[in-house]
């Protein structure tokens, strides 16, 4: 049996009714991250908070002076910013042998994550992985503040989407636009 990558914290217990196999798909999408990043899965481990709106408007307040709620953040372990805006990040440090490297942690809100899935008419377990494989690409240090690293980033998402069956919503309504500070 294949280890699990994502350490899952459910504090919105709505999610189980959401989407009834959330561990499924976060780990999905932190696999699907760590391959676009060729990183092995068997080093690497990932915290996914589920939450709701009211939290992850606190914690979008606490760490990023914004008071609104978001659908997805993320706090990386190591600053892995590319040298040139388009180009890609470097690897985080190798983890000590024998044990899984942290690359961070990724917290996700059920409301606004089902708001924008009905907004862009597409199923909610499909946003679910593509956003959480986009706070995870931000713990490996893709990012989205110039239009070069914007369409590295929305190409890598794009890519690894389609290996697991989710249509591309860029291509969709902006409706869904996985992260809102762009």
């Amino acid at each position: 049996m294949t280890e699990t990558v994502v350490d899952l914290v459910v504090e919105e217990a709505a999610w189980v009714k959401a989407v009834p196999d959330l561990a499924a798909a976060a780990e999905s999408a932190v696999r699907l991250a760590l391959g676009a990043a060729g990183l092995d899965p068997a080093r690497w481990s990932i915290c996914v908070l589920a939450c709701d709106d009211a939290r992850i408007a606190a914690l979008n307040r606490a760490f990023r002076g914004k008071a609104a709620a978001t659908n997805v953040l993320s706090w990386p372990a190591y600053d892995l910013a590319p040298g040139q805006p388009g180009a890609a990040p470097p690897a985080p440090p190798d983890p000590a042998a024998g044990q899984r490297g942290a690359l961070g942690d990724v917290a996700i809100a059920l409301q606004t994550t089902r708001r924008e899935a009905k907004a862009a008419a597409i199923p909610l377990n499909d946003h679910v992985i593509h956003l959480i494989l986009h706070g995870c690409l931000h713990l490996l240090g893709f990012d989205h503040e110039t239009e070069e690293d914007a369409a590295a980033m929305e190409g890598i998402e794009t890519r690894a989407l389609a290996r697991v069956g989710v249509a591309d919503t860029y291509l969709q309504d902006d409706a869904a636009e996985p992260c809102p500070d762009r």
